[in-house]
Parts: structure tokens; C-alpha cells; sequence
């Protein structure tokens, strides 16, 4: 996967078996969330809205992390008001954008994940960690409250346990990050990429349009009213039922016939 020009790359990318496997980077600087790097797996997710090749999304880091967060040293650089707004507000819509991604995103997580890196951790549809990593929104030992991460550890584990994270900066272990939600599961690091690459081909199997309806759907119905939820949940199913794959899936099942082979998700 990795040659000589991929030094310079800040997210390297490969796919195979209709997953895009995504690599943070800059392992010497712990995979910080640079203006570049968000930039660059901005870009990234930007092509894969439109390739209908690709089924599934694998985020992971090089190195020892998956990524300490924001890089300190440039945001230091520029700490005046104008380059904040900047940069946060470029790291919100690159998180917004594997929240939008019709495919599901998994993060494979081998190492630390702080601050920013722990947001990207949350904000993934899935993660799985080797029980090797730790967690933490470390910017309270700084001075400076993980504002942004708050919001998608708070959605993945819940208020309390998200209080205690981003109030004392403590890390916990995948383990116990497995146990609040922040993670699917944590396993051993010699299984990561295989586990990882199941869960992968597991959920690439199923029909892509079903997918995308199913994530759109989600994601959205959790911040609403019971009643909305519903609306809108049976407002997908019907949309869902219309798709040809749906029709010849659910006539299969009824007829007792294998099930077809999925067609890839419209542009």
C-alpha cells in the first residue's frame, strides 16, 4: 500500500472489495488534525459521496496513533481569532461530512485517540479499537475545553460518562471505551484488521441503497420527538420499499430463492 510518494501524501487511500480503506498520514506528528489533513480527508470524502463503487469506509492512522487530536504547534502559530474560526470551522463540516456520507464509516483504531482524534472516533458510524488505545478529551489539561469533540462523544456515550471525559481529560481504555459506546468492541491487536475488515465486508454485502436510506434515516430520527421519529422512519420504509432491490430481496425471501446480487447505490 505505501510507496515513496506516499510520504508526502497526508491520507492515503485503497480500495478493495467496494471499501475505501483511508490512512491518516503523518505518523511522526501523531496524525494531528492539521489544517492540511483535514483539508485532505475533506477532499477524500468529498470523491466518495459520488462513487457508487464503494460501499463501506474504513478510517485508520499510521503509527503509534490514530490521531492526538488538532496539531497545537500550528494552531499556536495563529492563535488570533480569524485562524480559530478557520480552522474549527473546517474540521465541524469535514465531521459533518462523514455524518452526510451515504456510506457507513468505521474507524479502525490502533493507538491513542485524543481530543480532535477522539471526536473523529465518535463521529464514525462504527469503531473498532485494539485494546491496546486509549481514549481522551485532553484539551481541559490545557486550558482548553474539547468544545467540539463534546458533541459527538456526548451523542455516542451519553452525558455523564461524556461529563466526566471532557471535564478531567483522564483516559480510559478501549475497554472502557467499549463499554460506554464510544466503541462497537475492543479486540487484540493482532486481530484488529481482520475484525475490522469483516464488520466491513459484512455490511458491504447488504443492499447499498438500503444502507444509505437506513443511515439517512438514523442518524436523523435520534435528536427527534418519538412521534417524528416514526414519520419520518415510515416515510423511509416506504421510499425503501419503491427501490427494485428492495422488491427483488423481499420476493426472494418470500419465494425462498437466494438473495439477488445488489445493485450499486444510485449517484
Amino acid at each position: 500500500m505505501t510507496t515513496s510518494s506516499d510520504e508526502d501524501m497526508y491520507v492515503l487511500r485503497e480500495d478493495r472489495d467496494q471499501i475505501a480503506w483511508l490512512t491518516l498520514n503523518r505518523p511522526k506528528k501523531l496524525n494531528a488534525l492539521s489544517e492540511a489533513m483535514i483539508e485532505a480527508l475533506g477532499r477524500e470524502l468529498d470523491t466518495l459521496v459520488e462513487d457508487t463503487t464503494v460501499r463501506v469506509v474504513v478510517i485508520s492512522g499510521a503509527g503509534k496513533a490514530f490521531s492526538a487530536g488538532h496539531d497545537l504547534k500550528e494552531m499556536m502559530n495563529n492563535p488570533e481569532q480569524g485562524p480559530c474560526e478557520a480552522l474549527f470551522s473546517a474540521c465541524a463540516k469535514m465531521m459533518l461530512k462523514i455524518h452526510h456520507l451515504p456510506q457507513p464509516v468505521i474507524a479502525k483504531v490502533d493507538g491513542i485517540a485524543t481530543a480532535a482524534g477522539c471526536q473523529l472516533v465518535a463521529q464514525c458510524d462504527l469503531a473498532i479499537a485494539s485494546t491496546q488505545s486509549k481514549f481522551a478529551t485532553s484539551g481541559i489539561n490545557l486550558g482548553l475545553f474539547c468544545a467540539t469533540p463534546s458533541v459527538p462523544v456526548s451523542r455516542a456515550i451519553g452525558r455523564k460518562a461524556a461529563a466526566e471525559m471532557l471535564y478531567t481529560g483522564k483516559f480510559i481504555s478501549a475497554d472502557d471505551a467499549a463499554r460506554l459506546g464510544l466503541l462497537n468492541r475492543a479486540v487484540g491487536a493482532e486481530i484488529l484488521d481482520t475484525e475490522v475488515e469483516n464488520l466491513a465486508l459484512e455490511i458491504a454485502s447488504k443492499s447499498p441503497s438500503a444502507i444509505e436510506f437506513g443511515k439517512r434515516l438514523f442518524l436523523s430520527q435520534l435528536d427527534r420527538s418519538l412521534e417524528d421519529a416514526y414519520s419520518i422512519a415510515a416515510e423511509t420504509m416506504v421510499t425503501n420499499m419503491q427501490h427494485p432491490d428492495t422488491r427483488h430481496g423481499v420476493r426472494a425471501f418470500i419465494d425462498k430463492q437466494p438473495m439477488p446480487e445488489w445493485k450499486d447505490r444510485d449517484a
